[in-house]
């Protein structure tokens, strides 16, 4: 007879995750009445108990990406259901259920104090079950891995923005701001490093002379990128935009004020996201989104919106890792003389002679080196968003 299978496992918490640590004021008690005081079986530390940073629960925790938190699994003698986080606000979860039901949730203690190094535990798009309280309350009681993921870094730690993402739209404007290459370089890296496709959209081209901006939509066309030039108040490019999205899970992603919002309202009717005026004396957004939040598409699919972004930080990328994320870049590389080069300060580097014949875009080359010299100072700026 075959043996069941046992998914036990041992799990660690975060310092201090226990309400009480022991009894307080130990020897004192001791000192006041020796009696009643059971000095062998009363108190000890070790680690067993409650004074553990450890716990056995059913589950699975490693997923395809290495996560250490998807597959805990706390209720499973209890009926629950499937659900989708659209969006996560401090201590609720707003969750769409398998049966198709909004509902608020809450996070069990246990998984808020797993050690991990997310600045969150659960994000926008998240799949999860639930454990039904009452009409539109649950509790969530287990995160499914996750397939792909967009990070971040946010105050030296891991920064999921969504998870479960198919593509990256990257929404930049042609004017009122203006465009950033930097920070759409930036963006690309990202998407190459989690294996998500990224397509660049080029807002408010109603405002501007659409020639000018061929030169830098032929550089990312021969990378193979999609660029779509829109006009979210003119209607342009929207349709485009919804062929590319449908049946997808796509993250919107770009700088306060580029439109990203409006767009979503041109894409989804009814949808109603908050939008305002970018402000006449430095052209930069105001704050409107302020949580990554998912929205479910008519035509099939979803769409997450996410807080602007001023300037992004790499997670867990190293200057030696760069080369490979940069697709124009990455076949230089392999004919440098040094095998460690850094292709900025060495001799007989292919991709600085690739620069100076004119094969490789000099302005992409410049994004690179200011990515690698400069690492933290592009990442002081955080999301405009408020949790």
């Amino acid at each position: 007879m075959a043996r069941k299978k046992n998914n036990k496992i041992r799990i660690e918490f975060r310092k201090k995750h226990q309400s009480q640590v022991r009894d307080a004021d130990l020897t004192e008690q001791y000192a006041t009445n020796k009696e009643d005081i059971d000095t062998v079986s009363s108190s000890r530390v070790s680690g067993k108990g409650d004074l553990t940073r450890h716990r056995t629960v059913k589950g699975n925790l490693n997923d395809s990406n290495g996560e250490t938190l998807g597959g805990v699994d706390l209720e499973l003698d209890r009926v629950t259901i499937a659900g989708l986080v659209l969006r996560v606000h401090g201590l609720e979860s707003v969750v769409k259920g398998g049966d198709g039901r909004i509902y608020r949730c809450a996070l069990r203690r246990v998984l808020k104090n797993l050690a991990t190094d997310q600045r969150h535990v659960l994000v926008a798009g998240d799949q999860v079950r639930l454990q039904l309280e009452g009409n539109d309350q649950a509790w969530i009681v287990r995160i499914e891995p996750r397939k792909s993921t967009l990070s971040r870094t946010s105050k030296q730690r891991r920064h999921i923005i969504a998870s479960n993402v198919d593509q990256l739209l990257i929404v930049a404007s042609a004017a009122q701001p203006g465009l950033k290459p930097n920070l759409i370089d930036r963006l690309l890296a990202t998407a190459e490093q989690n294996s998500v496709d990224a397509c660049i959209c080029i807002n408010k081209c109603d405002l501007i002379d659409t020639s000018t901006l061929q030169p830098i939509i032929g550089t990312y066309s021969q990378m193979g990128y999609r660029t779509v030039m829109l006009s979210a108040t003119n209607g342009w490019g929207v349709e485009a935009l919804r062929i590319l999205t449908r049946s997808k899970c796509s993250v919107v992603i770009g700088q306060s004020g580029v439109g990203k919002s409006s767009i979503l309202n041109a894409l989804e009717q009814g949808l109603n996201q908050r939008v305002q005026a970018v402000s006449a004396e430095n052209e930069k957004g105001k704050h409107t989104t302020t949580t990554a939040q998912l929205f479910p598409l008519s035509y099939g699919g979803s769409i997450v919106d996410t807080p602007g972004v001023r300037q992004f930080q790499l997670w867990d990328i190293v200057p030696s890792e760069l080369t490979g994320l940069f697709r124009d870049i990455r076949p230089f590389a392999s004919n440098c003389r040094y095998p460690n080069c850094s292709h900025i300060h060495e001799n007989a580097c292919a991709v600085k002679d690739a620069v100076a014949d004119g094969r490789l875009d000099a302005r992409r080359y410049d994004s690179y080196c200011q990515i690698v010299e400069s690492p933290g100072e592009m990442g002081r700026d955080e999301f405009d968003e408020f949790d």
